[in-house]
């Protein structure tokens, strides 16, 4: 090797060396620095026991990211609103349908007569047969209605039963009321009453069957949150709110688009054993003649079917006893 090699081989080996203490000594001053940041922080730390709760109130004050409470209490202030409640036959009522037993039915009118309906902001949300109903807001129409779920055309938005204009805001998500018996006008004494003609479908020489079927039997429901396309009970002061209460009278008799093993045929009584009754095709007929008049097993039928109308929607509901 040449001392020209040899020379710049020492300076190269010098320079290496001098980096190396240059990072020993930044890394050695870098944790210097840590310790006396630490020591500094825990010396303001104590020196600041006597107002601790500077800190806490701030941190409590301070959600965390994306906790978002979203229950009805959390959501109701002080603020009020205008609250609708409405009834829905649905289609079935005002289009018509064919029964499970092949029977083309119209109504007429479809009165019921609701009575303590009671809408609540429930937290936990309400859910029929898993516990009681905690009602953190509630907000109360205070005299039975009797409405008519027939009423208007076959595009006819549910029927407004009333309003209550000075409901809590927030979410309501739970409905109760009951059937009772209407006190005056053509469903006098009874809460439900159903009044239509039905035509045997598929039948070139059918004969109309016009029914009027009043009946007697009292329910209430308990419901929890609307289903359906849209969602209801949102209510704020600037933007009325409405619920619903819906009733499924396919239950009754049946529905022949539904396939014939369906739990909503199978369990249903069909027209059949009302048109029976007909006389001079006509059917009239209270509780206690269609008790009278069809066989045990169908007045049975009719029995277990009728506590399952009351839904929100196609939300089930409980029943009151």
């Amino acid at each position: 090797m040449s001392k020209r090699e040899d020379s710049m081989g020492n300076r190269i080996l010098l320079g290496l060396r001098k980096q190396e203490y240059g990072l020993s000594y930044i890394g050695s001053l870098s944790r210097g620095m840590a310790l006396g940041a630490v020591a500094v922080m825990m010396t303001a730390t104590f020196g600041c026991s006597d107002s601790p709760t500077q800190v806490d109130s701030l941190a409590d004050d301070q959600p965390a990211d994306n906790q978002v409470d979203e229950s009805p209490s959390a959501a109701a202030t002080d603020a009020s609103g205008t609250l609708e409640i409405r009834a829905n036959g649905e289609d079935f009522v005002r289009q018509g349908f064919v029964s499970k037993d092949g029977w083309e039915i119209e109504f007429d009118h479809v009165y019921v007569t609701l009575a303590d309906i009671t809408a609540s902001q429930s937290d936990p949300p309400f859910e029929p047969g898993k516990g009681e109903l905690v009602a953190q807001q509630q907000a109360k129409l205070s005299e039975p209605v009797t409405v008519d779920l027939a009423a208007g055309d076959e595009s006819a938005e549910p029927v407004l039963v009333g309003e209550i204009t000075s409901a809590p805001a927030g979410r309501y998500n739970a409905l109760s009321w009951a059937l009772t018996p209407a006190t005056e006008g053509p469903s006098a004494g009874y809460p439900l009453m159903l009044v239509g003609s039905a035509t045997k479908a598929d039948t070139a020489d059918a004969t109309p069957i016009d029914f009027q079927m009043r009946l007697s039997e009292t329910y209430g429901f308990t419901c929890g949150d609307f289903v359906g396309d849209t969602r209801k009970g949102i209510l704020t002061a600037d933007k009325p709110a409405d619920l619903e209460a819906t009733f499924h009278f396919d239950h009754i008799f049946g529905d022949a688009d539904a396939p014939a093993t369906d739990e909503i045929n199978t369990g249903a009584l069909g027209f059949e054993p009302i048109a029976q009754l007909a006389e001079e095709g006509v059917v009239d007929v209270d509780s206690e003649q269609l008790e009278q008049s069809l066989s045990a097993s169908d007045y049975q039928t009719l029995q277990s079917v009728l506590p399952s109308l009351g839904h929100v929607g196609e939300g089930h509901c409980e029943l009151i006893e």
